[in-house]
């Protein structure tokens, strides 16, 4: 499949999309959300990749939020569409993928490009990124999950002030609250990245899938019910024989 606005690349089991779109500081619009729901749908379906990257292309952002232009005129029925679309097709669709995803946050990432990190299983954060969700300074608030995912990242008490003021923070900010796992330098975030990500490749797929599933209903009644059935499901797997060999074998398992 062939994108104008992201740019896909496959190497050794890790995925890699950039969001291509430097002359808007890689804004959302409409075709970059449709091209990204579709770059996720055709890696979640690849069985060769393991783990996927996503960042923004140049120094100076990850996405510096949505293209307010596509929308600026809507009414409440589009604008309720617009935000179930773009959670249903994207943003949903990326936390609960049956693979991690790290978001390489290069720069700003402020409005939609801070909830499109948030909806990664993992963020790494360059010393000069800047975060913030600044809907409130337009007389909007976020609408692609900024309300729901901040505070189960950082409490409820520091979404708010994020949210309500619409400061933007620094990067070490972020990883002191525990919105990004780690901080690097520009020019070392993508091979720090890229590194956790071939970590996170060598390790059973259907184990890390089930993982998945369970971390994201850890704050639901569902949790531990869900955890239980899948250490359960986990035994039936190839996988489980796999790594358990390779452990009394004294060798690296091969997944």
């Amino acid at each position: 499949m062939s994108y104008e606005n992201i740019l896909l690349n496959k190497e050794d089991k890790i995925s890699t999309i950039t969001i291509n779109r430097p002359e808007s500081l890689n804004a959302l619009n409409a075709q970059t959300i449709k091209e990204l729901s579709d770059a996720f749908s055709e890696l979640n379906a690849d069985t060769s990749c393991r783990a996927i990257i996503i960042t923004g292309s140049g120094e100076k952002s990850f996405v510096a939020g949505a293209d307010i232009k596509e929308f600026i005129d809507f009414g409440k029925e589009e604008a309720e569409q617009l935000a179930r679309n773009g959670q249903n097709s994207l943003f949903n669709k990326i936390e609960n993928m049956n693979k991690p995803v790290i978001a390489a946050v290069n720069g700003f990432a402020l409005g939609g490009g801070l909830e499109l990190a948030m909806a990664c299983h993992i963020r790494y954060a360059s010393e000069n990124a800047k975060l913030g969700l600044p809907e409130v300074t337009l007389g909007l608030i976020p609408g692609y999950g900024g309300t729901q995912r901040l505070p189960k990242l950082v409490g409820k008490g520091i979404a708010n002030e994020m949210i309500f003021s619409a400061k933007m923070i620094p990067a070490q900010r972020a990883k002191e609250i525990g919105l990004v796992n780690e901080v690097y330098p520009i020019e070392e975030l993508l091979t720090k990245t890229k590194e956790l990500a071939s970590i996170i490749a060598k390790n059973s797929p259907m184990a890390i899938s089930k993982a998945i599933n369970a971390v994201n209903l850890s704050d639901t009644d569902k949790g531990f019910e869900t955890e239980i059935k899948h250490f359960g499901e986990v035994f039936e797997l190839d996988d489980k024989k796999e790594g358990v060999s390779a452990f009394i074998e004294k060798r690296k398992p091969n997944f």
